[in-house]
This record gives structure tokens, C-alpha cells and sequence, in this order.
């Protein structure tokens, strides 16, 4: 029994060898925690921005697709009204990590000289 839980054991180190072969062809390893997590945001805000998008198609078709009801051409418009407001929210964080992780990088890779 314990033979066979350490040879499961054995393949996390496996595991661990994939992730940093990964790390290194994407270039993770050569970054610090402050970059790493700037990054992380940035891809966040990246794929919040495909749903905008996906938002905006999707009004776009409801509101083509009215036959003349008011009732989609005004559901869509709300869509749209609410899918603006939040691509301004997102330009807004896009632009505030991007100040703070370029501050946290700055602060941190800077050297003191006596």
C-alpha cells in the first residue's frame, strides 16, 4: 500500500518539471511577483474585454432581430448602456493596475546606493 501511494507521489514531481518547462517557454521564471501579478490582471481584464464584446453582438443582434416590439429593442439598448458603462470600468482598472504594478516593479527593482 505504501509503495503504491509514493509511486503517486512521485509523479507531482513529474508534474512540477512540466509547470517549470512551461514557465520557461512563456517566460514566467524571468519575472518578479509584482510583473507576475501585473500580468495576471492584464489577462483578466483582457478576457473581460471579449465579453464586452460578445455583449455589444449579442444587443446587436436582439435589436436587428425586433420585428417591430418594442420589447427586445429596449432590452437591448439596456444591454448595450450596461456593457458601455462597463468597458469604462474596465479601461478604468486597466489603467490603474497598470500605474500600480509599473510603481510596485519600479519600487522593487530599484537599488539604494549609500
Amino acid at each position: 500500500m505504501k509503495s503504491t501511494l509514493l509511486a503517486g507521489l512521485t509523479g507531482l514531481g513529474d508534474g512540477e518539471s512540466a509547470l517549470e518547462d512551461v514557465g520557461d517557454v512563456i517566460g514566467a521564471t524571468d519575472v518578479g511577483l509584482p510583473a507576475l501579478i501585473g500580468n495576471i490582471i492584464n489577462v483578466l481584464l483582457g478576457a473581460l474585454g471579449i465579453v464586452f464584446v460578445g455583449l455589444v453582438i449579442y444587443a446587436g443582434v436582439l435589436y436587428f432581430t425586433d420585428a417591430g416590439g418594442e420589447k427586445s429593442a429596449k432590452k437591448a439598448k439596456e444591454i448595450l448602456k450596461t456593457a458601455v458603462i462597463g468597458l469604462v470600468i474596465i479601461i478604468a482598472a486597466y489603467a490603474i493596475s497598470n500605474y500600480v504594478m509599473g510603481a510596485l516593479v519600479a519600487a522593487t527593482s530599484a537599488t539604494t546606493t549609500p
